[in-house]
């Protein structure tokens, strides 16, 4: 150690043991914050003021010895300091595995000791001021051991014992199977089990390492646990809405298990997908996903629901779940964990839900599991092949035509369900137009005006051009070229290899009106493909 007498034995030096002294009271500090980190009942708390008073006995005798020894030889020296330190750590040790009664050791081993119940949720619910805190939660990890890099989207699963039929497996080989190679790189799988027969979910484990083996050894599944003592109470909860005592038990209990789900996925990706134990999905459906988030880019969301059935196929950011997580651990039994959703997207500022079709998947079990009830729910919007969702590069949205209400021009853009554009009857040379936010090699484009409801609000004249150069003008971004594609033909038009019929990378698409109508005009779909991958990782 620096400091201490030189190997061929000179005189004592005065500041090398002082610098031993100053590293013996460091590693006692250490010791002793391990112990309040670990101990905290008030037997434990009692031992460890026990090791801080013989503590600085030793201390008291250590600086003595170096007030005394000042010209002592390193052979002298030595052995005193060895006595000492072996001494104390050998103390700090015997207090930490001697005094610590019996049943405190075993929970020592499986999880860090916590506040009791009461007190630990007192204290959770005075910090929800910080939403972006973790809940203070221990988790058994059953399988598998999360990986240090960031995926792109955790999807997360929350599983009981059922009455009647289990589905969690299928469900995750549907995950997997359904996904390339490619796309496997990029999500990571988290089931929580979250019912309290232990004996069941060690052999749902079993049965999970046995048949997801390479998953879990590549990072790709996870498995975990949140202990019983960690819930708030599940019994004397309010009965709202006249629901029976089971079943607001068991729909509070659900909520609790999604915050603690949510609350282990904060830091494993960019992107969370909330999903039940009892889906099919849909072929490449991270992809799709990817396609719409991408096309969402510079737009404010908090959730974007992928199936309109229950809390299936529900995205977020991933830096919102601290947040959800504190929100359904608060008000846990007061209802629903699909209407509790609701309010909080709302309490974020999103007013309106964002769903898109088709969707990516679909729920496939035949029975609850509340009580083994049928639940033949299916999403009608379902599609097995998802993949020819469109990319719809991020852009700009402009038109003269004079719109109706709140049917703006960006809803003809946008994948979501029951929207569209709608405006009032146009005229000759008004357009609607398209403004990259960078040129794109386009592949192919289809554009669908008018509804099933509303049959002659189509566009009755009208060209797809496409342009280039685009520059900055009174009206805003226009591009300085166009040419034609094509004519609409009943209110629709689709054009395939755009890129080979064009020299250019495009930066404009333009709808004009060719011709006035007295109808009005909705343009319900505008989809865009690209010739290059779209929703990458950045």
């Amino acid at each position: 150690m620096k400091g201490f007498c030189s190997p061929s034995g000179g005189d004592c030096n005065e500041d090398g043991l002082a610098s031993a002294a100053s590293a013996l009271t460091h590693i006692s500090s250490l010791f002793q914050a391990r112990m309040e980190a670990q101990q905290t009942r008030h037997s434990v708390q009692l031992c460890i003021r026990l090791s801080r008073s013989v503590t600085a006995v030793i201390m008291r005798l250590l600086w003595k010895s170096v007030d005394k020894m000042r010209c002592f030889r390193k052979r002298s020296t030595l052995p005193v300091l060895t006595f000492l330190l072996t001494a104390l750590l050998f103390f700090n040790l015997y207090m930490n595995d001697g005094y610590v009664l019996e049943g405190e050791k075993k929970q020592l081993g499986e999880t860090l000791i916590h506040p009791s119940s009461s007190d630990r949720y007192v204290h959770t619910f005075k910090d929800l001021s910080n939403f972006s805190g973790s809940i203070n939660v221990t988790y058994r990890c059953l399988a598998g051991i999360p990986l240090s890099r960031k995926k792109y989207l955790t999807i997360g699963l929350a599983s009981v014992k059922r009455k009647r039929g289990n589905y969690l497996l299928e469900t995750i080989k549907s995950i997997f199977d359904q996904s390339s190679y490619e796309e496997l790189k990029e999500i990571v799988v988290v089931v929580h089990l979250a019912d309290f027969d232990l004996v069941w979910c060690e052999n749902v484990v079993q049965e999970i390492t046995r048949k997801f083996a390479h998953h879990i050894i590549a990072g790709r599944l996870l498995v975990i646990q949140a202990p019983e003592e960690f819930y708030p109470s599940l019994d004397g909860l309010k009965r709202n809405y006249n629901d029976p005592e089971d079943r607001v038990r068991f729909r509070s209990k659900q909520n609790v298990d999604y915050a603690f789900l949510l609350n282990f996925c904060t830091n494993l990706s960019h992107f969370y997908m909330m999903l039940e134990d009892d889906v099919r999905c849909s072929r490449n459906f991270l992809t799709a996903l990817k396609k719409v988030i991408t096309s969402r880019e510079g737009s404010y969301w908090v959730m974007m629901e992928f199936s309109k059935l229950g809390y299936i196929g529900k995205l977020y950011h991933s830096r919102d779940l601290p947040r959800l997580a504190h929100f359904l651990l608060m008000f846990y039994q007061e209802m629903p964990c699909d209407w509790l959703l609701i309010h909080f997207r709302g309490l974020l500022a999103q007013k309106d839900v964002i769903r898109f079709k088709p969707s990516l998947f679909q729920h496939m079990g035949y029975y609850s599991s509340y009580k083994g009830v049928e639940n033949k729910l299916k999403d009608d919007d379902f599609e097995e092949d998802s993949i020819d969702i469109p990319d719809n590069p991020p852009a700009g949205i402009y038109t003269n035509i004079n719109v109706f209400e709140n049917y703006d021009a960006t809803k003809a853009y946008s994948s979501i369900v029951d929207e569209y554009f709608w405006g009032k009857p146009p005229c000759t040379g008004d357009f609607f137009i398209i403004i990259f936010n960078k040129s794109t090699k386009i592949s192919r484009m289809k554009i669908v005006t008018g509804t099933e409801d509303r049959q002659n609000d189509i566009l009755h004249h009208g060209a797809l051009e496409v342009g280039q150069k685009s520059v900055e003008t009174k009206q805003g971004r226009q591009c300085t070229s166009y040419i034609t594609l094509g004519e609409f033909k009943v209110g629709n038009i689709e054009i395939n290899d755009v890129d080979h019929k064009i020299g250019f990378d495009i930066e404009c698409v333009r709808i004009v009106v060719t011709a006035s109508q007295k109808e009005w005009l909705i343009i319900r779909t505008i989809s865009l493909w690209t010739t290059s991958p779209v929703g990458q990782l950045k």
